[in-house]
């Protein structure tokens, strides 16, 4: 699909879109991908548009070349700034916290990592941000921080423990060793791994898989099983019956919830535990409503070109 002249990505991010799915790729690929100022600002104005974006139902985020993101840009990110004032060093900060996680743990569409080949340091943040993650098998991940003496800061740290647990995320970030993608499934930091020439089929199926599903209901969900880890289990009672009332209020929720239990109980024609619930009527009145878009375009375009006559 062509780029709207209103679409904010540039040189360092490109998107793609593919039947709902919005392929977002980092693009340094001779810096294999290195965050650099100039690619947080490009983030954060496509994550900002793809959540409004009609063309964009699931997104996935990977890497140009060989690399999903070979962390932060030592050269642009550090030495540059060494000696710059404390205003330029926390307003790089902030836009980088800004789509690494702030944006992408909460973001309104679900969001797949496609962990296609060198991923570390600063790019464990955005992997373990978006909500699925799957790894190419011969992928190489590491937290070389230690090796050249800071911390792995930028929230880092934090995405580890929180995937792959206690002892792992300690043994990783004290000894600096690389693993590769069967290990970071192994570990939790990944969904799954798949050999390389699979990877992109593979995520697109699990993209397709989300497709299906209530939109509004999926992000309900999403959110609050990120939400209820830190909650007790009173609290968290609460929380999920006021979280299932608010879903039924947006979008078409109430219908497909009422046609599943119809289907189900009355019909006998559909097994919630092994397929999913395919809402006809919603289908038919997007694909309506789609049809009266495109016949509204025409006849703009007719009537811009007899204007110009």
């Amino acid at each position: 699909m062509a780029k709207k002249k209103t679409d904010p990505w540039g040189d360092t991010v490109l998107v793609e879109f593919d039947a709902g799915i919005a392929w977002v790729t980092m693009n340094r690929p001779s810096k294999k991908n290195a965050i650099n100022p100039t690619m947080g600002r490009e983030m954060c104005a496509t994550l900002e548009t793809l959540a409004l974006d009609d063309r964009c139902g699931v997104m996935v985020l990977t890497g140009a070349g060989d690399s999903f993101a070979a962390g932060m840009d030592l050269q642009e990110y550090f030495r540059e700034t060494d000696d710059a004032g404390d205003e330029v060093i926390m307003k790089a900060r902030r836009i980088n916290e800004e789509w690494q996680w702030r944006r992408l743990r909460d973001y309104p569409k679900p969001t797949i990592a496609m962990v296609n080949g060198w991923c570390f340091g600063g790019a464990f943040t955005p992997m373990v941000g978006c909500d699925l993650a799957i790894a190419a098998e011969e992928a190489t991940l590491g937290l070389s921080e230690i090796n050249w003496g800071i911390l792995p800061a930028g929230n880092v740290t934090k995405a580890v423990v929180e995937t792959m647990g206690y002892r792992d995320a300690l043994y990783y970030i004290m000894t600096g060793e690389p693993f590769d993608g069967k290990r970071a499934a192994e570990l939790g930091l990944v969904n799954e791994a798949v050999p390389l020439r699979q990877l992109r089929r593979r995520t697109r199926e699990l993209a397709v898989t989300l497709l299906e599903k209530n939109p509004a209901v999926l992000r309900n969900a999403k959110l609050a099983t990120k939400r209820v880890r830190y909650m007790d289990w009173e609290v968290s009672a609460d929380y999920l019956y006021a979280k299932m009332g608010e879903a039924l209020f947006f979008g078409e929720a109430a219908d497909n919830r009422r046609g599943a239990m119809k289907a189900f109980l009355d019909d006998k024609e559909y097994r919630p535990g092994l397929e999913h619930y395919k809402d006809t009527k919603s289908a038919k009145k997007k694909s309506g409503k789609k049809k009266a878009k495109k016949k509204a375009k025409k006849k703009a375009k007719k009537k811009s070109r007899k204007s110009g006559k």
